[in-house]
């Protein structure tokens, strides 16, 4: 394990380009340097499958959008987490990451389900803006004094809102909650995660869900979340 002045942080991106996985990572590297990680850039999982390297990695950060791994990357992933290693990502990069395995989605914890658009009847129906749509993240009473979330409000955004399914071995510190609207086939109000933590033998592993675009990126909640999330779960 390396010291606190010379952590390791691995940076893999890749996959749905959509997500502009180099530009958004790009965003939060100066922080990992300035906190004293050497950040190492990969544009596939293919470093997860190198157990050496891994074992001197101190955080991942993920934003790989869909995309496929191959057996022996996500058993090194797992594994390196498993043994310290932290994991941290946002939106498509880490919770609809790798659709063909099963055991990644039961690695993070929550995986996309979809983000209900605007009216189907209005114009603009398979643009990505048809997407995009008002909502607010709720922050819960247990998120007051976290270190990812301390101090930060409820707040809004207008961007695609995710719809997540989860299981119960997540922390959430954030939810948003899809309306009812007059178009919408579901009959009560469904709240998902936002922003959870999970802890996975020795590795902690963070999931926020805003991170659609730079845009939203660059929102000062959203990125004073990110850095933070990527600080607590890094060993």
């Amino acid at each position: 394990m390396t010291d606190e002045h010379g952590r390791k942080a691995l940076v893999v991106r890749g996959g749905w380009d959509g997500h502009v996985p180099v530009a958004a990572t790009e965003l939060f590297i100066p922080y990992l340097e300035k906190n004293g990680f050497e950040v190492v850039r990969s544009e596939s999982p293919a470093p997860y499958a190198d157990a050496e390297f891994m074992a001197g990695v101190d955080l991942i950060v993920q934003c790989y959008t869909m995309g496929t791994i191959q057996a022996e990357e996500l058993k090194g992933l797992e594994a390196a987490i498993r043994a310290g290693t932290g994991m941290a990502g946002w939106h498509g990069g880490i919770a609809d990451s790798f659709r063909n395995s099963s055991d990644y989605l039961h690695l993070i914890g929550g995986q996309f389900a979809c983000h209900p658009g605007k009216d189907p009847t209005l114009e603009g129906m398979g643009t990505q803006e048809h997407n995009f749509v008002p909502y607010t993240v709720t922050m819960l009473p247990e998120a007051a004094d976290h270190p990812i979330t301390k101090g930060i409000a409820d707040f809004d955004l207008v961007t695609e809102q995710y719809w997540v399914l989860t299981d119960d071995y997540i922390d959430v510190l954030a939810t948003t909650t899809q309306k009812i609207r007059p178009w919408d086939p579901w009959h009560r109000e469904v709240t998902s995660p936002a922003v959870w933590t999970r802890q996975w033998g020795s590795g902690r592993i963070f999931v926020a869900t805003p991170g659609h675009s730079l845009d939203v990126l660059q929102d000062d909640n959203v990125r004073t979340i990110i850095e933070r999330g990527m600080s607590w779960a890094s060993r």
